[in-house]
């Protein structure tokens, strides 16, 4: 008896260690150097720290425009738990509903005013409007939106994230964008094959 306990105790310790270990992968990797420096790239500057994306945002974009400083396009994130995003709304644009499956997301609204919202894991709405000035948190992994209501003023906002590749699930383009099958989203929204059909139609055309 003492030795099956002993053993369920085991399996129950491994498994909890692979969960820890599984969670822990969910988020940037610790480091164990001062940077991490892509293979074949030997000598590294002050250039190599620098990012210059931002010098050619649009001044008045037509449609809702993010410019991202990610792992992706600064490469010198990597590892660092960081990264950015300037988010610029021109009147009556919205940022879809959304998720950032490994990072919460701290907006900061530079100008104009924007609704915001997240819905937590219980199904509760959080929404406020912000203005030039506030900030606000969208936790992690939570679907949320920005929505500039005004009809007139654009709007623009900056957001930091605490991991270099915090990654965006469109939830539009993931359900409705994809290859799930008609039946499984009909049967699951609890609508038609035909609106399906329609929403699918009109997600493949933007």
């Amino acid at each position: 008896m003492a030795s099956r306990i002993s053993t369920q105790k085991f399996v129950f310790v491994l498994l909890s260690s692979f969960a820890i270990a599984q969670m822990a992968l969910a988020g940037d990797t610790d480091i164990t150097s001062d940077f991490l420096v892509p293979p074949g790239l030997n000598n590294t500057d002050g250039n190599f720290f620098t990012f210059t994306g931002m010098r050619s945002l649009a001044e008045n974009p037509t449609n809702f425009t993010v410019t991202k400083a990610s792992a992706v396009e600064f490469p010198a994130l990597n590892g660092q738990s960081v990264s950015y995003a300037v988010l610029q709304f021109p009147a009556g644009s919205t940022n879809v509903l959304h998720t950032h499956p490994r990072s919460a997301e701290l907006l900061f609204l530079m100008a104009g005013s924007l609704q915001v919202g997240f819905v937590d894991t219980t199904n509760k709405l959080y929404t406020q409007t912000i203005q030039a000035g506030d900030m606000f948190l969208f936790p992690k992994g939570l679907v949320h939106f920005q929505y500039n209501a005004d009809a007139n003023n654009s709007a623009v906002a900056i957001s930091a994230f605490g991991s270099a590749n915090a990654g965006t699930v469109s939830l539009p383009k993931t359900l409705f964008a994809t290859s799930i099958e008609d039946d499984i989203l009909a049967k699951s929204f609890k609508i038609d094959v035909a609106t399906v059909q329609a929403l699918k139609s009109g997600l493949a055309s933007k």
